[in-house]
């Protein structure tokens, strides 16, 4: 019995052929094992890897410092594991969020995404017609119209399948990072590809690449930063050696999904181990620490008038770009919008802080809702990396409507959160915190998660 239900687990990666007990323990010894080797040689990781943070490993910190044994860490995470398994164990495979809706709902959502070309798309909106399904539907309807479906000849059941698997695998509970924030960069990402001085180049597998990464680029954030990763020692962390530890998270995740659902299990191997190569470098492109080292490549090219887009690697280079633009683009958005994914952002880092302060760590820069007010983070973020990257884009596509759109949405947003900040210290002048941005904060924006 035990061993039909390792095989059942075992073939949906995969990754192994039954013919002896050996190859059983060696499954056993896999599902030990986060990490599942494909046959590219990629490291994925299975769904539900690595579930929620536990914030119970943090209780033995407040004298030693350490988050307890590994053996209490191994065997808590070993539960985890298994817990988040179970539903396969189970033979029961995650459905769909069913459409409970009426026609009124179904036509209005119809509605929007025959504008979803356009830089005001309400995603809050859209994700509530939806009855919160706004990434799976979003994009069904994206790859249908850049005719990737018809081009790549995928199955629309597997592909809902996989979508579906994405949507789950984000965390609801997160103020920010869930999958409403997922489908907001997509339809981000979607506006960018039609910007014509990149569209006219773009393959199709450009395009796909695009969509998918936007779609998955935070899949599975547990709602805390590396930073805290890294100093509560979690095994994330530890498993990718303190360096872009989300972001290698949520790609190798991505190839794990990609596995499990099969969506190109009938394209060539070389075109399989391409795409998740490629994805990997554009999940990763997101990390904030990276900041610098694009924008200097990026103004190195249009200083120099040397991006060739027939270049496949400049093609990448771009939608590398666009798709850190997509990423942080919520301050670029009109301000209803934009205030909204300020305060959730917030919201979360605020969530963080307190947990830092409860086990007695040291709270993080921005976590602090005594003394990191929603206007003075957000004025320190566009300052410092919003409108850098913005304007370069900007000049990248030659002042399009949507790239003057969006930066006069930007100075407008930037000018009520200086007002808004105003009001504060009027209102609090005994307090000594000015809320106003230092020069030694401008590096805390290139060390923290991007607000």
């Amino acid at each position: 019995m035990v061993n039909s239900i390792m095989k059942r687990i075992a073939k949906r990666c995969g990754e192994i052929s039954f013919d002896s007990p050996d190859q059983n323990a060696k499954c056993v010894r896999m599902l030990g094992d986060a990490r599942v080797r494909g046959q590219t040689g990629v490291l994925s990781e299975r769904r539900g890897s690595y579930p929620f943070i536990d914030f119970r490993l943090l209780n033995n910190t407040t004298l030693s410092g350490e988050i307890g044994t590994k053996k209490k860490v191994k065997r808590l995470l070993s539960f985890q594991r298994y817990f988040h398994a179970s539903r396969l164990l189970r033979g029961i495979v995650p459905q769909a969020s069913l459409y409970l809706l009426d026609e009124d709902y179904l036509g209005q959502a119809r509605h929007m995404l025959s504008k979803v070309g356009m830089w005001d798309f309400d995603i809050f909106l859209f994700d509530r017609l939806t009855n919160g399904n706004s990434l799976v539907t979003l994009l069904c309807h994206l790859f249908n119209v850049h005719g990737l479906i018809h081009h790549f000849q995928l199955d629309m059941v597997t592909l809902h399948r996989f979508l579906v698997m994405v949507q789950e695998d984000y965390h609801s509970q997160n103020p920010y990072h869930n999958a409403v924030h997922a489908a907001d960069v997509t339809q981000a990402m979607h506006c960018y590809l039609r910007e014509p001085k990149l569209a006219n180049f773009l393959t199709p597998s450009d395009v796909m690449l695009g969509l998918l990464a936007a779609a998955a680029h935070d899949v599975d954030h547990p709602g805390v930063n590396q930073p805290f990763l890294i100093k509560t020692k979690h095994h994330l962390a530890s498993l990718y050696q303190n360096v872009s530890v989300l972001e290698n998270h949520h790609w190798r995740s991505t190839i794990g999904m990609l596995r499990e659902s099969r969506l190109l299990a009938h394209l060539p191997k070389e075109v399989t181990q391409d795409i998740e190569q490629q994805l990997g470098s554009l999940i990763l492109a997101t990390d904030i620490n990276r900041q610098n080292e694009f924008l200097i490549r990026l103004k190195s090219h249009l200083d120099n008038q040397d991006l060739r887009l027939e270049d496949a690697q400049d093609r990448h280079f771009m939608l590398q770009i666009a798709l850190k633009c997509a990423d942080i683009c919520n301050p670029c958005r009109l301000w209803d919008l934009s205030k909204q994914w300020s305060e959730r952002v917030c919201e979360e880092f605020y969530r963080q802080g307190d947990l830092e302060q409860k086990f007695e760590l040291e709270i993080s820069p921005l976590c602090n809702q005594q003394k990191d007010t929603i206007p003075s983070i957000q004025i320190g973020f566009m300052t410092y990396i919003v409108e850098p990257l913005f304007e370069r884009w900007a000049q990248f596509t030659g002042d399009t409507p949507l790239s003057e759109n969006m930066l006069n949405h930007l100075r407008r947003n930037k000018a009520k959160w200086r007002s808004l900040l105003h009001k504060q210290h009027s209102s609090s002048r005994s307090n000594d915190h000015s809320g106003q941005m230092t020069g030694s904060q401008e590096q805390t924006y290139n060390e923290e998660e991007t607000p």
